[in-house]
């Protein structure tokens, strides 16, 4: 279990702002923290790395309290189990791949397990290779194996993938699932990206002006009980459920999520992250794929 509950005051555009915190999570779970740019996201990341002091709090991850301010306790971040993924990499430059994975290590004799990262994240052949010599995408890849390479119990992303293209960033969202599975870790994702949300997390935390506004299952929070699909849009697939003899397929249509209905000849070929075309016909809605 993760309990967070910590107070930090911000500069925020609009002046003076509490960030204000106060949730569980179970262990092994994955949240998203959505919401608009200044509400707090990156800061509650922040704070539950270390690398941010809150005027007052409590944060514990199983049985180690990383935070109690009643008690002056604060755990720097070298001593709290976590890896934390920024967007912009943070690789060490003149380092390669291997030595930045050999930095991070708890252990510096423990290196076994970096080359079973390097394996599992398709970074061997790179092993000695320096970050300028990669591209974004082999670059993320060892951003997130340094961050694991910790074995840590919670993985912070602070929109690690939105500078890549969309190809890139399915295959970097698949990497992420499998090392969750393999390594089970809780993950907290800071991320803009719906589609994201719905491949990485299992439910969402809407912070608005420094509080959590909404918390719940990512159905609850960002779908209700509406059903919409009228004329045509592009978007993502990030749900497909069987409902009877028909599907319930749940799409990604820029900042927007609706549910349409389907049968087994329209989603005959279509998977989770299959891009497609929700077009209405006679009012209701029809899936088109993208080829």
């Amino acid at each position: 279990m993760l309990t967070i509950n910590f107070k930090k005051r911000l500069h925020a555009a609009d002046g003076e702002m509490d960030l204000t915190i106060d949730l569980d999570l179970q262990q092994y779970a994955s949240l998203a923290l959505y919401g608009p740019s200044g509400s707090g996201k990156t800061t509650t990341l922040r704070v539950l790395a270390g690398l941010t002091q809150p005027e007052e709090g409590f944060i514990q991850m199983g049985d180690t309290v990383w935070l109690d301010t009643k008690r002056s306790i604060f755990l720097p971040p070298q001593q709290r189990s976590i890896g934390f993924v920024f967007q912009d990499y943070a690789l060490f430059p003149n380092m390669t791949v291997r030595k930045n994975l050999a930095y991070a290590l708890n252990d510096p004799r423990d290196t076994s397990f970096i080359e079973e990262l390097l394996e599992i994240t398709g970074l061997g052949e790179l092993a000695n290779r320096l970050p300028a010599t990669l591209s974004g995408g082999q670059q993320q890849r060892v951003a997130l194996a340094r961050a694991l390479v910790r074995k840590p119990d919670l993985l912070l992303l602070d929109e690690p993938l939105s500078a890549l293209d969309h190809d890139m960033r399915r295959k970097l969202q698949d990497t992420i699932v499998e090392l969750q599975q393999r390594y089970q870790f809780t993950l907290i994702l800071v991320s803009h990206n719906l589609a994201e949300i719905f491949k990485l997390t299992d439910s969402v935390a809407m912070l608005s002006k420094g509080v959590i506004s909404n918390r719940g299952s990512l159905s609850d929070v960002f779908i209700g009980k509406k059903l919409s699909g009228k004329y045509k849009f592009e978007g993502e697939i990030l749900q497909i459920e069987a409902d009877d003899v028909v599907y319930i397929v749940t799409i990604a249509i820029g900042s927007n999520i609706v549910k349409v209905i389907a049968t087994d000849t329209e989603i005959h070929g279509l998977a989770v992250g299959s891009r497609v075309i929700v077009a209405s016909k006679a009012f209701n809605p029809i899936l088109l794929p993208i080829t």
